[in-house]
């Protein structure tokens, strides 16, 4: 049950992305269900690799790279999901960060229940 809450929470931000920034369009529902499981599935397995591989520079920034990689990951994603679109690094880094933020919330919430 957490873990469809927050899917639909993580789908319902990315929409809600859509209207907050230029850049990051998301044509429906149903195509950011998709995006947010495919972004849910490559953070589940490729993003914790990634994590290692790149702890250097991840040590030298106090953590901050993290939100580059989280923004490579969104900006990878919209490359092979049709109808859903980031042109560009900035938007994937600002929706990342908002993404984290909403993961803070939504983890304290479910925890807190």
């Amino acid at each position: 049950m957490r873990l469809l809450f927050r899917w639909i929470i993580n789908a319902v931000t990315l929409l809600a992305l859509t209207q907050l920034m230029m850049g990051f369009d998301v044509k429906n529902f149903y195509i950011a269900l998709i995006a947010a499981l495919i972004i849910g599935l490559i953070n589940a397995v490729i993003r914790p690799i990634i994590l290692l591989i790149t702890l250097p520079i991840n040590m030298l920034t106090l953590g901050l790279f993290t939100f580059v990689v989280n923004a490579l990951i969104l900006w990878f994603v919209s490359t092979f999901i049709a109808g859903f679109t980031i042109t560009g690094f900035l938007p994937a880094l600002v929706g990342a960060i908002i993404l984290w933020a909403v993961s803070l919330v939504t983890n304290w919430l479910i925890k807190k229940n």
